[in-house]
C-alpha cells in the first residue's frame, strides 16, 4: 500500500483487506462453505497467481441453484463472474459506486500497484455514505 492517509484514500479504509480466494476447480459447495466461514459474500477466483474473476452469493443462487446444478459437482469456473472488475485504491467512493452500478455488480476487487489488496462491497459503500455522505 502507498503512504497516503486513509482520509485521502477512503477505499483503503472501507475495503476488506483480507481477500478470500478460491480455485476455479473448487466445487460450488466449497465456495459456499468458504463464504460462510469467512463471513463474506464473494470470493476472488485465483488460479496460481492469476486472478480470473469473482464468485458471489448471487452467482451461486442464480447460476447454480436456480439451474438445479449439483453444487457438489459444479465447479466455481462454471458459475463465476468474469472478467474481474477492479478499481484502483486511489479512486473515490463515488467512482466505486458508479462502476458497480454500470457493471451491475455488488463487489469490486481493489487494486494497488497491479495487485489485489482488498474487496469492496455495496454494503461497505452504503456504510460509508451513511456515515460520511453528508460531509461530501
Amino acid at each position: 500500500m502507498s503512504r497516503s492517509s486513509g482520509i485521502q484514500r477512503p477505499l483503503a479504509v472501507m475495503m476488506r483487506p483480507a481477500v478470500h480466494t478460491i480455485r476455479p476447480d473448487a466445487s460450488v459447495v466449497e465456495a459456499a462453505q468458504q463464504m460462510r466461514a469467512g463471513q463474506v459474500g464473494a470470493l476472488l477466483v485465483r488460479d496460481g497467481r492469476r486472478d480470473l474473476g469473482i464468485v458471489s452469493e448471487t452467482d451461486l443462487a442464480r447460476k447454480a441453484l436456480a439451474e438445479s446444478l449439483d453444487p457438489a459437482k459444479t465447479m466455481v469456473r462454471g458459475v463465476m463472474s468474469e472478467p474481474l472488475v477492479t478499481i484502483d485504491v486511489a479512486a473515490s467512493p463515488h467512482d466505486a459506486s458508479d462502476l458497480m452500478a454500470e457493471a451491475g455488480i455488488r463487489h469490486l476487487a481493489v487494486m494497488d500497484g497491479g495487485e489485489v489488496v482488498g474487496m469492496l462491497s455495496v454494503r461497505d459503500l452504503l456504510r460509508y455514505f451513511k456515515n460520511w455522505g453528508s460531509q461530501l
